[in-house]
């Protein structure tokens, strides 16, 4: 197909492709119901083709994943297991979860998977519930001659709700870079357990295994978690299981953000959770580029019938849809270009944590092992609400994060979250995050900390200079003219 002669802004051309006849057609048909919503979704489009993302959850599935999720699947019931439906004429549907199901196996070398969960939650979820109902339900129905727990009496029900409310779960810290589904009490999570969390070493910000031991020695939980949303380092899944067995707990990991890590075998032996976990949970997006959703993997044949409960237990009827986009994903992610995107992603955020840290900036445990970094910004004189919000303004988008011991709370914080999935997958290489590390600090280093209106010094306000904002996006300008975000559809 040949390009078009009129050049598209963000120095992409109007093209002539299945992809951009496809989603051509798309908005004209959506705009004939609802022409602002067509307009939202180009501006959507607009604004991520203009902006440096390094938001570390965030990344760009492919035209084949985000079309896949437009069909008529999406008008389909499918509560139930392939074969196993309360609704009739699921075939179809049957067929795309079994194959999204045997391209995760494949792809994670797992003996099973449950592709239904809706979000990462939703995965965590199932995984605890079904973690209560193995080590908690299924014994005492046992216990009490029952098969099911509508056969228990009112008060045999009310003993095993309280058993089921009043197990321990033990979770990696907030500010060490753990997640809210992790036991924290805004969660519902928290709800469910008696959480208490592990954290890193203050001089090292690094996991330390044999306080995580003794820390689970003196708790006793009946969950163990591992995984993380802001933890800059690989993690020895083997340890944790070790520590696991010793106290009795099953260890779940949280592989929500480094799944693609996983798939493209830049994380193996030790630091894969699958050979050492007892359940696994992901995302299906963030690093593995796949659509929005979540996903449980296990290799404990105990485990299955309850994880296959998902629904009703806790999930609605899946979303066929998006299982359909799923399967479509890890197909692409079993394909060999898919491991050198996933070692080129850790690469980029070596290149960016050294490249700030040369600068001047702070990097929390001095490095990264994965798809994220940390930066302390406080060594700017800023927090990372001021640092978050400055960047935004000059086009490039990172998220404030906590940072260990963090003393600025979880609103303002003292870091900023940089990830590279997403500028890995428009092509981006490690003398591309070098400038952007460049490009970084010289916002950061310009922007200045300004008081409140009771003169205080704040935490929110913030001054930079407006020259220092269009030097910079047009430096962003350069870098994502040089790789385009999703040219094969155009303009649109």
């Amino acid at each position: 197909m040949t390009m078009q002669d009129s050049p598209a802004s963000n120095g992409i051309s109007a093209v002539n492709t299945r992809e951009a006849d496809a989603y051509r057609a798309a908005l004209d048909v959506i705009g004939a119901a609802e022409p602002t919503i067509a307009e939202h979704i180009r501006g959507e489009l607009g604004n991520q083709r203009s902006q440096l993302k390094l938001i570390a959850s965030e990344n760009y599935a492919s035209p084949a994943v985000l079309l896949t999720m437009g069909n008529w699947f999406s008008d389909k019931y499918a509560e139930g297991t392939p074969g196993h439906r309360f609704y009739a004429g699921c075939e179809f549907v049957d067929k795309v979860e079994n194959l999204a199901a045997d391209h995760a196996k494949a792809l994670f070398n797992a003996d099973y998977a449950y592709v239904q969960p809706h979000s990462g939650i939703d995965a965590n979820l199932v995984a605890f519930w079904s973690i209560l109902a193995q080590r908690i339900e299924s014994p005492f129905l046992a216990s009490h001659e029952a098969k099911h727990v509508n056969d228990l009496t009112d008060a045999d029900w009310n003993e095993l709700r309280h058993q089921f409310g009043n197990q321990r779960m033990l979770g990696m810290a907030l500010d060490a870079g753990g997640h809210l589904t992790h036991g924290f009490r805004p969660n519902i999570s928290g709800k469910m357990f008696d959480q208490r969390s592990y954290t890193v070493d203050r001089e090292t910000e690094m996991l330390d295994y044999d306080e995580l031991a003794a820390a689970a020695r003196e708790f006793k939980p009946l969950v163990i978690v591992g995984g993380y949303s802001a933890y800059p380092r690989a993690v020895n899944f083997a340890k944790m299981r070790e520590i696991a067995d010793e106290v009795g707990a099953t260890l779940m990991v949280d592989m929500a953000h480094f799944a693609g890590l996983v798939a493209g075998k830049v994380f193996t032996g030790d630091f894969d959770p699958m050979p050492h976990a007892h359940i696994v949970t992901t995302t299906t997006h963030k690093s593995l580029r796949g659509p929005r959703g979540g996903m449980v993997l296990t290799n404990e044949p105990d485990l299955v019938e309850f994880i296959d409960k998902g629904c009703p237990m806790v999930l609605g009827g899946p979303l066929s849809h998006v299982m359909a986009a799923k399967a479509v994903a890890f197909a692409e992610a079993r394909k060999p270009e898919f491991q050198t995107y996933a070692h080129q992603v850790r690469d980029n955020a070596v290149a960016l944590a050294e490249g700030i840290a040369k600068r001047g900036g702070r990097i929390v445990s001095g490095g990264t092992d994965n798809h994220l970094c940390l930066v302390d910004v406080t060594s700017f004189g800023l927090t990372g609400r001021q640092a978050e919000s400055a960047l935004e303004s000059s086009g490039v988008i990172v998220n404030r994060n906590s940072i260990p011991f963090d003393t600025n709370g979880a609103w303002y914080t003292s870091g900023i979250r940089l990830g590279t999935p997403a500028l890995t997958t428009v092509g981006m290489d490690e003398s591309d995050l070098d400038q952007v590390a460049d490009i970084i600090c010289g916002v950061l280093e310009a922007t200045e900390a300004t008081t409140t209106a009771a003169g205080a010094p704040s935490k929110a306000k913030f001054t930079i200079d407006d020259t220092i904002r269009d030097a910079t996006r047009a430096r962003s300008a350069e870098l994502l003219a040089a790789n385009p975000l999703y040219p094969e559809v155009g303009v649109l």
